[in-house]
C-alpha cells in the first residue's frame, strides 16, 4: 500500500524539519514547502494526501493558499496558527480547513491530528450502508461524494463526516459536544463553535437556503439534527 503523501508548509525551517521527522516516523511520505507560492505548486503537482499549512507565510500567504485549494481539490487541510483567540482560529475553518493546531504545538498532537483527518477522508471502512438517500439527497459512503438533486457537491473531509454522522440517525438532535466527538475523536480539544463553522459552511454547499435549512436544523439550547422529512 502506498505512503500517504503529506505537504507541510511553513516558513521556519526548524518546525518544517520537526514535522517532518514525525511524520516520516509514522510511516508518510513528506513534501516541504516554505512559502504559499511553492506549496500552490507542490499541491497541483503531487496532489498530496494532506497539506499541513501555517497561517502566516511569505507570497502567497496561508489564508489565501487555503482559499485556492479549496476551489481546485477536495485535499485536507490542517492549518497551523499562532494566533490564540477564538476568532482566529475560526477564519481557517471558515475557508474550508478541517482542523487547526495553535503554535506551540506537540509534535505528536499534529501528528494524531493527521491520523484523524485522514481516517476522515476514507482510510477506514465505512460502517452501515454504503449510500443514504433521502429527498434531494444521495450521500455515497464508498466514494465520499454527496450529490444534492442529482448534482455532485464538493465537501470537505470533516463536512462529510459532519453530514454522515447527523444523516445516520434522522430526527435525534446531537449536543455539538457529541458532534465533536463523533466527528473528531475523543482527543481533540476544540471548542464548540467549531461546529458550527463546520455547519454552516455544510449548508451553503446543500441547502437551497442555509438560512431556512432542510436537512441540517437547528435544534435550540441543544444543537442539531438531520431532518427526517
Amino acid at each position: 500500500m502506498a505512503k500517504c503523501k503529506i505537504l507541510v508548509v511553513d516558513d521556519d525551517r526548524h518546525i518544517v524539519d520537526l514535522v517532518r521527522l514525525y511524520l516520516e516516523r509514522d510511516g508518510y511520505q513528506v513534501l516541504v514547502a516554505y512559502d504559499g507560492l511553492e506549496a500552490l505548486k507542490l499541491a497541483r503537482q503531487r496532489r498530496p494526501d494532506l497539506i499541513v499549512l501555517d497561517l502566516l507565510l511569505p507570497e502567497v500567504d496561508g489564508l489565501d493558499v487555503c482559499r485556492i485549494l479549496q476551489t481546485e481539490s477536495k485535499v485536507p487541510i490542517i492549518m497551523l496558527t499562532a494566533k490564540t483567540t477564538e476568532e482566529d482560529k475560526l477564519i481557517g475553518l471558515e475557508l474550508g480547513a478541517d482542523d487547526y493546531v495553535t503554535k506551540p504545538f506537540s509534535p505528536r498532537e499534529l501528528v494524531a491530528r493527521v491520523r484523524a483527518v485522514l481516517r476522515r477522508v476514507g482510510q477506514e471502512a465505512p460502517q452501515g450502508p454504503p449510500e443514504m438517500h433521502f429527498a434531494g439527497l444521495v450521500i455515497d459512503r464508498r466514494s465520499h461524494e454527496v450529490r444534492v438533486r442529482g448534482e455532485a457537491v464538493s465537501l470537505t473531509p470533516t463536512e462529510f463526516r459532519l453530514l454522515e454522522v447527523l444523516a445516520g440517525e434522522p430526527g435525534r438532535a446531537f449536543t455539538r459536544l457529541e458532534l465533536l466527538d463523533r466527528v473528531f475523536g475523543y482527543d481533540f480539544e476544540g471548542f464548540e463553535r467549531t461546529i458550527d463553522v463546520h455547519v454552516k459552511n455544510l449548508r451553503k454547499k446543500i441547502e437551497q437556503d442555509p438560512r431556512q435549512p432542510t436537512y441540517v436544523q437547528t435544534v435550540y439550547g441543544v444543537g442539531y439534527k438531520f431532518s427526517e422529512d
